[in-house]
């Protein structure tokens, strides 16, 4: 049940921080996170999606009370919601990163998932319908293989004109350091000079 975690919070500041955090998670499409902030983010987000699922003037009002940012909830009703518009639930995904350095605490990032409704539902194969299958991948290795040396190819190229290109890039900068260091010694020249008279 979303709002059970007390996240250490004053019921306003943790609110507040729920609601910024979910308004940045469907701008940007993740966010990196404590694990209990994330799952009480998770929970927010999921009820936002489905409130957002029936595109009606009322709907739009509840998420507009909860997310922070106009154009937000603009994305949220034009691209995020029909995207899920045949599934229920099942949103978003939260995986574990692991410990942050300062304090140890368990960091995870909680993404929007791309829904499954695209897919066909699965077909019983047949004996014969393996077999192809079997024989077009044993044809369509080779030249997976042959994809991956033109792409080692490419990239080696790109890393040998880059590795070339360094050397002039250095001296450039080296000249433009010593042109501005000699214009900075003439100019506290001059301006000694004037000092002086």
């Amino acid at each position: 049940m979303p709002g059970t975690r007390k996240l250490g919070r004053p019921t306003d500041h943790r609110r507040a921080m729920l609601r910024g955090l979910v308004t940045y998670l469907f701008e940007n499409g993740k966010v990196e996170t404590t694990v209990t902030r994330a799952k009480e983010v998770r929970a927010m987000a999921e009820k936002m999606i489905t409130i957002a699922k029936t595109n009606t003037l009322h709907s739009r009002r509840q998420v507009l009370a909860y997310v922070t940012k106009e154009d937000v909830v603009k994305k949220l009703f034009d691209e995020i919601a029909p995207k899920y518009q045949d599934v229920n639930g099942g949103y978003t995904r939260i995986i574990k990163t692991g410990t942050r350095r300062g304090d140890a605490a368990e960091m995870a990032i909680i993404e929007l998932v791309e829904p499954k409704a695209a897919e066909e539902k699965p077909v019983k194969k047949t004996a014969s319908r393996a077999a192809k299958k079997t024989t077009s991948t044993k044809k369509a290795a080779p030249k997976a293989e042959e994809k991956v040396e033109e792409v080692k190819e490419e990239a080696a190229a790109v890393v040998e004109e880059a590795a070339e290109e360094a050397p002039a890039a250095v001296e450039e900068a080296a000249e433009e350091v010593a042109d501005a260091a000699e214009e900075a010694v003439e100019a506290a020249a001059e301006a000694t000079e004037e000092a002086a008279e």
